[in-house]
């Protein structure tokens, strides 16, 4: 048990050291909130190109910092959902499951 948690512990010790440090081409006259959120909505599109094309990248580095970054995960989450429409499947399955158990006898 100790093994995996000292494996656990060192890996996510490893990915907090691999992110990326501040944006040293953000300016505020770059890409903000609007083209953040229109560049997080063709993010799956884009990083397909991006793998054949070296001239196409995923996110706009000249961008205004957290505007750009709100709009563009934003963007990224109306693929998903942002996993509320997993949880209303579930709970509404639940409800329904619940409904259909027999009365226990008393």
């Amino acid at each position: 048990m100790r093994v995996i948690r000292l494996v656990l512990v060192l890996a996510a010790l490893a990915f907090a050291l691999s992110c990326a440090g501040p944006n040293t081409a953000a300016a505020p006259d770059g890409a903000g909130f609007w083209r953040g959120l229109a560049h997080g909505f063709i993010a799956p599109v884009t990083f397909v190109i991006s793998l054949f094309r070296e001239d196409v990248s995923l996110y706009e580095i000249r961008n205004n910092g957290g505007f750009y970054d709100a709009g563009f995960m934003i963007g990224v989450g109306c693929w998903g959902g942002g996993g509320a429409a997993a949880s209303r499947r579930r709970r509404s399955h639940e409800r329904s499951s619940s409904k259909l158990k027999p009365p226990s006898p008393a």
